[in-house]
């Protein structure tokens, strides 16, 4: 018995180890049906959360994916402070940010602000970017969502203390 359990001991601690080390992987993702729930407390952070957006696209647009664009059904739901960026008079301040929205959309990402939200800043549907749709409320549209089977990402902005380089 001493023997089995001795044989079965180094069995089991060979076969975790391994000399390969770290390695690059290439899991089997599948098409993403996404719902982004942008509510950020400064409009500034938007250029922040359009790389959570980034982040999802590129490298599934990349090999050994390839998904073309309309592939990837992504939805960005706008109700925070952040929605002042897509008011159209507000363009020259959050150009670079609309840009990079309306590039996206070109995608097929679709750009929805909450209508109550718009009320509250005092918008209507006129003052938003062409790329823009209104809905009633946030939370009716992250709710249908979801309810579809789309995956729910809300983009945390954290303010950074240190550069890359100052940590690594």
């Amino acid at each position: 018995m001493r023997y089995v359990l001795l044989i079965l001991m180094l069995c089991y601690t060979t076969l975790g180890t391994t000399e390969e080390g770290p390695r690059y992987v290439t899991p089997p993702y599948e098409e993403p049906k996404v719902v982004y729930d942008f509510y950020l407390d400064d409009p500034q952070k938007i250029h922040a959360a359009l790389f959570w957006i980034r982040s999802l696209v590129n490298p599934l647009m990349e090999e050994p994916y390839g998904f073309a664009p309309e592939m990837m059904d992504i939805k960005v739901v706008i109700h925070g402070a952040e929605i002042v960026t897509v008011a159209k008079k507000n363009y020259p301040k959050y150009k670079n940010a609309v840009d990079r929205m309306r590039y996206y959309a070109s995608l097929g990402v679709e750009f929805k602000v909450c209508g109550l939200a718009a009320e509250d800043f005092d918008y209507s549907v006129q003052d938003f970017q062409e790329f823009i749709e209104v809905v009633p409320s946030a939370f009716t549209e992250l709710v249908h969502w979801q309810q579809q089977g789309y995956a729910v990402i809300r983009p945390t902005i954290v303010p950074r203390h240190y550069s890359i380089e100052e940590i690594r």
